[in-house]
């Protein structure tokens, strides 16, 4: 008689502290960008979900916010965002920037305290060495797999890799594979993400506002879409940038609205290679004073539940 082949489908967290690669691991993952990256921590501030359809499973990653130390009610939902995170997962994967000299084991928002909240509530990790590329001498990198690899029995495995280039990244797929449990997709075959296209033109704004300013404008920046209209021929996109004071408005206005148009400018071609669709995008900048310590203006743009 003839056996049922077996399908897997497991859930695999992302975690680790800011700008430690989180982000650029999805997207290399799954060959297509959902999730922003910038240079600047803590741009991630919701959990974003990619999946990952292969022959006889489907992985569903969740990409996090950094864990860091936090002050403001928006970087405490960020945290919490990610803690979640290991709660829902069959697997946990815990970036370490291997090229960083940060102690990792026992700085208060390391790795190792990942690491040991999944041994409290039972969780497999992968702690991933990311960054490799930068690291000249590759020897330096044993006893750093050594030390982790002991440093706590919920570590199964330790894997060198860089996100940014690809590689060790299938080595990381194969062995997750053996991690997924059994069960049916949770997802249609064709989906890459649970994001919206309204979602994702947000944080394509959001994400084009961090390049462009820089260092001149703090993470006071927040991006709702107002109107979402298309045709077959053409996506009509009306987006409001919201910050906490007027100086921060006339930054992101610019001189005589060159910041504006840049942005804009920026966005639209951004929007245009990500969609395929002839896009016409307005911003507006407004003032919403303190949203990043407001738990009900937080809930209002969508970063508390």
């Amino acid at each position: 008689m003839p056996t049922t082949p077996i399908f897997r489908c497991g859930t695999i967290a992302i975690l680790g502290r800011p700008n430690v690669g989180k982000s650029t691991l999805l997207n290399t993952i799954l060959t297509e960008k959902v999730s922003i990256v910038t240079p600047k921590p803590q741009t991630t501030r919701q959990r974003i979900l990619g999946i990952v359809p292969g022959p006889g499973y489907q992985a569903i990653f969740i990409d996090t916010p950094g864990y860091h130390q936090f002050k403001k009610k928006l970087n405490q939902a960020m945290v919490e965002a990610a803690l979640s995170a290991i709660g829902d997962a069959d697997l946990v994967l815990v970036l370490v920037d291997a090229s960083d000299t940060t102690d990792e084991f026992s700085d208060a928002h390391g790795a190792g305290v990942l690491v040991r909240r999944c041994e409290e509530i039972g969780r497999p990790v992968f702690v991933l060495l990311n960054k490799i590329d930068r690291v000249r001498d590759k020897k330096a990198l044993l006893p750093m797999i050594e030390r982790w690899a002991t440093f706590s029995p919920a570590v199964k495995n330790v894997i060198p890799l860089s996100a940014s280039s690809g590689s060790g990244v299938n080595e990381l797929l194969v062995e997750i594979y053996g991690y997924l449990p059994e069960g049916p997709a949770l997802y249609p075959e064709d989906d890459l993400t649970d994001q919206t296209e309204r979602a994702i033109t947000a944080e394509i704004i959001r994400e084009t506002c961090i390049l462009c300013l820089r260092e001149e404008l703090p993470y006071a920046t927040a991006v709702t879409i107002e109107r979402f209209s298309e045709t077959a021929a053409r996506r009509s996109i009306s987006g409001i940038i919201w910050v906490e004071r007027d100086s921060q408005k006339a930054i992101v206005i610019g001189k005589r609205g060159a910041m504006i148009r840049h942005i804009g400018q920026t966005a639209r071609e951004q929007l245009i290679a990500r969609f395929g669709v002839e896009t016409q995008l307005f911003l507006e900048v407004k003032v919403h004073p303190g949203w990043t310590d407001d738990p009900a203006s937080l809930r209002e743009l969508g970063y508390k539940p």
